[in-house]
């Protein structure tokens, strides 16, 4: 991919969420909402902190994450749709 984040950011693929309910209904797509589970393209070189060294990612690509519902900005790259987002956005790592 000829893009790779910068500092503390994080470039993500959005999951699609089931379309159906545990009960086996189907949801319409003017009903869904936004996945808010994805999982990490490439990752930046990290922050620098007050004496100048370089603090590493938590993150690595290919991590399956949760994000905030408003997180990140949307963006197209080759025809598909990412997300840009601060580490920070990043509420957690899916084992």
């Amino acid at each position: 991919m000829p893009f790779s984040p910068l500092h503390d950011r994080v470039l993500v693929r959005r999951i699609d969420a089931d379309e159906k309910t545990r009960g086996g209904l189907i949801i319409p797509d003017s009903a869904k909402e936004k996945p808010q589970e994805g999982e990490v393209v490439s990752v930046g070189a990290g922050t620098r902190d007050d004496a100048g060294a370089r603090v590493a990612m938590d993150v690595k690509a290919g991590d399956r994450i949760l994000f905030g519902k408003w997180s990140g900005t949307e963006i197209k790259l080759d025809d598909e749709e990412l997300l840009i987002m601060k580490e920070s956005d990043i509420l957690g790592i899916v084992a």
